[in-house]
């Protein structure tokens, strides 16, 4: 088995298993629609417009519009191959991407694309130290699985993970520059009180997360 075919494997059940406390369970997914992967503004054009915004409108994300965000963040953009449209660690799969919303917390699945019930609980207050994570529409949470790096100390895979976020967090900064949404990548965060809110599995950690929404005017 190649280390590829082992990282497909690896999603596969992490899309599985990772459903979290048992009342999120009975909720159905949310098929989100496909993601425009054409149009947008050119990428200087969104590395001129690039900032962190810590103003937001409560105004919900359209279903598109959240889509075409995911997509861009972690999203398979060679389905041939189940790669992603940001790089990581030694072609390990450690990254999950959650998303913290006002109907709860919800796990992206890129494989089918859709959103994986996780819990009920409003968390966004949660996810960061700042007042205004409480009521911006959308808090992407960045979750690491470090038992899949043993190949490499324990004290070295936040660093690891982190350059991982980053690159996820990046994809997310140009995709808002190019469609006029606000975004910020946050380390304020107790990770580890997070963690334990989420009921983390033994080895995942949160490194980063990261808000979006619509600009407040």
């Amino acid at each position: 088995m190649t280390r590829r075919d082992a990282t497909i494997g690896l999603a596969a059940t992490a899309a599985m298993s990772a459903i979290g406390p048992a009342a999120a369970a009975k909720r159905p997914a949310i098929a989100l629609p496909a993601p425009r992967t054409s149009g947008g503004k050119p990428l200087t054009e969104a590395l001129l417009l690039r900032r962190s915004i810590r103003e937001y409108s409560p105004r919900a994300l359209p279903p598109q519009v959240l889509s075409d965000l995911l997509w861009a963040a972690f999203g398979i953009n060679r389905p041939h191959s189940g790669d992603r449209t940001a790089p990581y660690w030694r072609h390990v799969m450690v990254m999950d991407v959650y998303a913290a919303r006002a109907d709860g917390v919800w796990l992206y699945e890129p494989q089918s694309h859709q959103l994986l019930p996780y819990m009920d609980d409003d968390i966004r207050a949660q996810t960061g130290l700042q007042d205004f994570v409480a009521t911006a529409p959308l808090n992407l949470i960045y979750v690491a699985h470090g038992d899949r790096m043993g190949d490499i100390p324990a004290e070295d895979r936040r660093l690891y993970a982190s350059v991982d976020a980053g690159f996820i967090g990046q994809n997310v900064y140009l995709y808002c520059a190019s469609e006029g949404l606000a975004t910020v990548f946050r380390g304020a965060v107790n990770t580890t009180a997070l963690g334990r809110t989420m009921n983390l599995g033994a080895g995942e950690f949160v490194t980063f997360a990261q808000t979006v929404g619509y600009p407040r005017t």
